[in-house]
């Protein structure tokens, strides 16, 4: 056994339960000057983070409305920074936060529409804005497109307005089934190029363009519900269409109505339409009277020649033309004589002992 502590005496033993203390634990005075230490560095640290904010709210910006001429784009779905991504990278400004900047100042900034803009260089961010908003900056190729205009004519308006070529548009028609062609147009174009105005951007495609006025077409037929409208009077979509088209022609908006009438009860009757509108179609021409010889036209549009209604339509009716040959008006006419084209008149017959009397009035009426 060892002989440790055997000789001392109580008051030589360190309490019990306590820890003789060390010198070098010195207390708080000791740790003290560490903690300020610290607490200045701390201080430092957010002084310089601050600063080094506050110097980053000074972006880079131009100033002015800049000069010369840049085209850009600004895609469908682009948020406020793509477009001042690429309005920087085109150096229309000096920086991509120049323009955010300026446009979370300006709430209409949210309503830059998607298209090509004809803007400046070196634009300040705020003048980058102002141009994107104005309707002016905006390039884009307008084609207007009238009710009954015929295939062809619509092409050569649509190539002359948007700088593409009648043949590469033709070629985007045979495309057209997968452009947004119905399946009853049994992939027969004319008379679905809806009539309209649109707006192209400068880059536009031929496909592009078509499958634009077929979409119209489609917005139409839908909501007029040509398709179950249509087998309510007895046709097919095609066959609608068809007489909407020939409505454009040969009747004015107030009468169209009473001449779908008229095309339907000769339809009944097993009578021939002789529209000498179907058999201008078939020569390509648009002349208001037609010579005996043309009139034996062999074509299956020759609606003197051949009962029933031409095989399609003859132009690109619109809406108003649509709706009067899916609800024709009641009556029991048979005939229709302009007997005033001067003053726009039309009038219906049943007999046609009635229709000669109409066609003397058109005849004295110097037509």
């Amino acid at each position: 056994m060892s002989q440790l502590g055997l000789n001392m005496t109580a008051d030589d033993l360190p309490p019990r339960g306590r820890r003789r203390r060390e010198p070098s634990e010195g207390g708080g005075s000791a740790r003290r000057p560490l903690m300020l230490a610290l607490l200045a560095l701390v201080v430092i640290v957010l002084a310089v983070v601050v600063a080094i904010r506050s110097l980053g709210t000074t972006v880079n910006d131009f100033t002015g409305e800049g000069t010369g001429s840049v085209s850009i784009v600004v895609a469908k779905g682009d948020s406020i920074r793509a477009i001042g991504r690429t309005l920087a990278d085109a150096g229309v400004v000096a920086s991509e936060d120049a323009f955010v900047n300026a446009a979370d100042s300006d709430a209409r900034a949210q309503g830059i529409a998607p298209g090509t803009y004809e803007l400046r260089s070196a634009m300040s961010g705020a003048a980058a804005v102002t141009l994107l908003l104005d309707p002016q900056a905006r390039q884009i190729n307008k084609v207007a497109i009238p009710e009954g205009w015929r295939l062809s004519r619509t092409l050569a308006a649509a190539a002359k307005s948007t700088g593409l070529s009648v043949d590469a548009l033709r070629e985007s028609l045979i495309r057209a089934p997968s452009l947004g062609l119905p399946a009853y147009a049994n992939g027969k174009v004319e008379g679905f190029l809806f009539p309209a105005t649109y707006e192209f951007s400068p880059d536009a495609s031929a496909d592009g363009v078509i499958s634009a006025m077929l979409t119209r077409f489609n917005q139409s037929a839908s909501q007029l519900d040509l398709e179950k409208a249509s087998a309510a009077v007895g046709l097919t979509p095609m066959q609608a269409l068809t007489v909407a088209s020939i409505l454009e022609i040969e009747a004015l908006p107030a009468d169209y109505d009473k001449v779908a009438r008229v095309i339907y009860n000769r339809l009944k009757a097993g009578m021939p339409l002789q529209m000498d509108s179907t058999v201008n179609y078939a020569l390509g021409k648009a002349n208001l009277r037609l010579t005996a010889e043309q009139l034996k036209t062999v074509s299956l549009y020759n609606t003197y020649l051949h009962k029933g209604l031409p095989p399609g339509p003859i132009n690109s009716p619109g809406d108003a033309a649509i709706a009067a040959a899916l609800n024709p008006a009641d009556g029991t006419w048979l005939y229709f004589v302009a007997t005033d084209p001067s003053s726009k008149t039309t009038e219906f017959a049943t007999t046609y002992k009635e229709f000669l009397v109409l066609k003397r009035k058109f005849q004295a009426s110097g037509g």
